[in-house]
């Protein structure tokens, strides 16, 4: 079982914004959706995971060894697709994978050739392995970067905002990769899209500010929001003074109307139904509270 346990990291920039504030965190096995909108501080705290910067203070321990302090461990166990993931033009898919392979250490020929082929395969683009990777569509790269993050087996991965600009089906397909690989490895999801969170990850946190405003389960955030969102459609011009009146959530607009999610303990009144939560309304619940 691995384990990852982030303890008081702290990071700030020059230009005076405070990316990590006093943040704390445990993960074990299993697939972990890190939610928060742009700027929460989500790509300064994986660019931190995996060793890219510096915290100003704070521990990362992987597997019982602070990572702050010896950064060359957590290297030999890490697989990380940042959100900007550049290749080179020129080169097909294959030889770059296998380029990437001897930097990260395999150098066993048959061993390397054997895992650039298998991760190639899984990853739906053995196909296509004799193509520059620099032609293929948003959704391939994307595949070819989850490809080049799982050479050498490693037990930590972590993938930022991996299926942002997809196409529908293209997320669909990458998903499924990051769905099969997170039994036995810790594999951190960091993104805005509620929805792959909902599809994906057992476990979760919401970011905001440079803090952990919530961990635990999906399905348990879900549930304290049971009988406590209620829906109305209203006119788009009534919103500002709607919003007064009401705790609102979020707000979908069609043919010209809204419709509104509202939070109340009690029933707002007439024009009101109560739906069931969604994972979506507990995310804009907690980015509109006090936090």
């Amino acid at each position: 079982m691995n384990t990852l346990i982030l303890k008081n990291l702290t990071k700030s920039y020059n230009n005076g914004v405070k990316a990590l504030d006093n943040l704390s965190l445990e993960l074990t096995n299993g697939m972990f959706g890190l939610l928060g909108p742009n700027g929460a501080g989500k790509s300064s705290l994986m660019k931190t995971l995996a060793r890219l910067q510096d915290p100003d203070q704070g521990q990362i321990i992987f597997n019982g060894t602070d990572i702050v302090k010896d950064p060359a461990f957590i290297k030999r166990h890490l697989g990380f697709l940042p959100q900007d993931f550049g290749v080179y033009s020129k080169v097909s898919a294959y030889d770059l994978l296998t380029h990437i392979a001897v930097l990260k250490g395999l150098t066993d020929a048959k061993e390397r050739k054997a895992q650039v082929l298998a991760l190639l395969e899984k990853t739906n683009l053995y196909q296509v392995r004799n193509k520059e990777v620099h032609t293929f569509s948003g959704g391939m790269r994307q595949r070819f970067g989850i490809a080049q993050a799982l050479l050498g087996n490693p037990q930590l991965i972590i993938v930022d905002e991996p299926t942002a600009g997809l196409d529908p089906e293209e997320r669909n397909r990458f998903n499924n990769i990051l769905s099969e690989i997170g039994e036995d490895k810790i594999v951190i999801l960091s993104t805005h899209l509620v929805e792959d969170v909902k599809n994906l990850c057992n476990e979760m946190a919401v970011m905001n500010h440079g803090r952990i405003i919530v961990h635990g389960k999906p399905t348990d955030f879900i549930q304290c929001l049971t009988a406590k969102v209620w829906k109305c459609t209203i006119s788009k011009t009534n919103k500002e003074d709607f919003e007064k009146r009401y705790h609102v959530i979020s707000s979908h607009l069609t043919s010209g109307q809204l419709t509104v999610h509202v939070y109340s303990e009690t029933d707002p009144g007439a024009g009101f139904q109560l739906v069931e939560p969604e994972l979506e309304d507990v995310y804009f619940n907690l980015l509109k509270s006090k936090y």
